[in-house]
């Protein structure tokens, strides 16, 4: 199956927008799905109308109750959909973040939230969420919860996400964007969106910006 998203204001015309459906199966292959629409080759696309960030409750990985807007406030914040089952491009981009953040001086490192949210609620328990972005960074924050409330949350952003589904071989399957949103500590807007062609070497680059909140 071919699927488009576009985004329901002018504002996301000129950002990259994918959805990728990825095989549960680990064993590798390619994402089932990848259709992608950008009219840059810049890994950034800096929106000239911010996105507001989601008004977004959830649970994290200690069982506790994350609200978004409050718990990021004021902090340079990274926001991402998609879930652990994922073979490839879920651990790529979070693995691409976590090493460029890495190359941050430490007091920077401690202000910059990472925010990832499940796209799979069913499958990524606090306990699994807190187990896979652990191996990752430990700062990293994990969310899950209602799967309503998360693609109401993506879908402000401009992010399509389905329900995990079976395909027509029984394996079961995720179709989610596949954009970084990032929020500014001055506004809480989010005003750059990153597609899944960005690099380490574009994080590493761009992060020194997004933390002061400035356009990369």
């Amino acid at each position: 199956m071919r699927k488009k998203t576009y985004a329901a204001t002018a504002l996301l015309a000129a950002a990259l927008m994918a959805l990728s459906a990825c095989d549960s199966d680990n064993g590798g292959g390619k994402p089932a799905t990848v259709v992608a629409e950008q009219t840059s080759q810049r890994a950034a696309t800096v929106l000239d109308q911010p996105f507001e960030k989601p008004d977004l409750v959830l649970t994290d990985t200690h069982g506790k109750k994350y609200d978004l807007r409050e718990e990021t406030a004021g902090r340079p914040t990274l926001i991402y959909f998609g879930y652990t089952h994922c073979p490839d491009i879920c651990p790529l981009t979070m693995g691409n973040i976590a090493v460029a953040k890495k190359q941050l001086p430490k007091a920077e490192q401690d202000k910059l939230r990472v925010v990832f949210v499940t796209t799979d609620p069913a499958r990524d328990t606090p306990a699994e969420l807190g187990k896979w972005l652990g191996g990752m960074d430990s700062q990293f924050v994990g969310l899950t919860g209602d799967f309503a409330t998360i693609q109401a949350a993506a879908r402000s952003v401009g992010i399509a996400i389905e329900p995990t589904k079976k395909d027509k071989n029984g394996k079961l399957v995720s179709v989610h964007g596949t954009q970084v949103v990032a929020f500014s500590p001055k506004t809480d807007a989010g005003y750059v969106v990153y597609g899944e062609s960005a690099t380490v070497e574009d994080f590493t680059k761009d992060l020194p910006k997004i933390v002061k909140g400035q356009n990369p």
